[in-house]
């Protein structure tokens, strides 16, 4: 009797601990920010010239880049003036406006712990820019992840970026007051978790395309992530109207194969 009750208690021990380790496995977090090897903080924007690798360090705002709010116009952590590449990196909370990149540039295993107003700012000052995420990741979006801005137009390629807890991943400004064009996004190999807004929003009027493929959607069994929502923008400040979503081979380009529900 002794051993049989030993035995439903060991065999119970062993329910409970697969339980758990099941419910971790299915309650993980799609988007996971790697172990950091040290905190830094900046009361100033850093500027990068060239090529900055971070060693996987946690950058987080203090002072005048510390306020973690949504109020636009916020100066960056980091900013690429003159393109470059900004890699192996953590932006922790408060992250004020993340990332600048005003020329072509790359942004390679960059992560963001909460994002503030915006996770990266495109700004082109030529319509030949392009600005390059390779792999990272973001949580907690209350609004974009990627901004592309600019009158210049340019293109922005995101490869194999992990989302979770997002308005939207990529937005091309509508409503910027300096002037408007045509934009380009490429999205590819992105895993996205609900919950979430939608994957990309773009100007139909002024000729923008979005462009996705392998496009991995988890714990969105209702399908609420919008893969591309379409807007009419405007130079006048005014919020945009929305104009429709899905994809239609000319604004919003995949097809039913390219993005998997899991």
């Amino acid at each position: 009797m002794r051993r049989s009750r030993k035995l439903w208690c060991a065999l119970g021990t062993v329910a409970a601990v697969a339980a758990t380790m099941a419910l971790s496995v299915t309650d993980a977090s799609a988007t996971t920010v790697p172990a950091n090897t040290g905190s830094i903080p900046l009361s100033a924007t850093k500027v990068v010239s060239g090529t900055f690798d971070g060693g996987m360090k946690r950058y987080y705002g203090t002072g005048d880049l510390g306020s973690g709010g949504q109020a636009e116009g916020e100066d960056p952590l980091f900013d690429l003036p003159n393109g470059g590449t900004l890699k192996n990196v953590i932006l922790g909370s408060p992250a004020s406006d993340g990332v600048h990149c005003e020329a072509t540039c790359t942004l390679q295993n960059v992560w963001w712990e909460d994002v503030g107003e915006d996770a990266a700012t495109f700004k082109p000052k030529s319509s030949g820019a392009t600005m390059t995420i390779l792999g990272g990741g973001a949580l907690h979006a209350a609004d974009k992840v990627i901004q592309h801005n600019g009158t210049k137009g340019g293109t922005v390629i995101i490869d194999g970026f992990q989302v979770e807890d997002f308005g939207k991943l990529y937005r091309s400004c509508g409503n910027c007051k300096s002037g408007q064009s045509k934009r380009t996004v490429i999205i590819r190999n992105v895993t996205a978790t609900y919950k979430g807004g939608a994957l990309a929003g773009i100007n139909t009027n002024y000729g923008d395309t979005a462009t996705f493929s392998n496009i991995t959607i988890l714990k969105d069994s209702s399908k609420k992530i919008v893969i591309c929502q379409k807007y009419i923008g405007n130079s006048t400040g005014a919020e945009p109207p929305k104009n429709g979503s899905g994809a239609d081979g000319t604004y919003c380009k995949y097809s039913g194969s390219d993005i998997h529900y899991k």
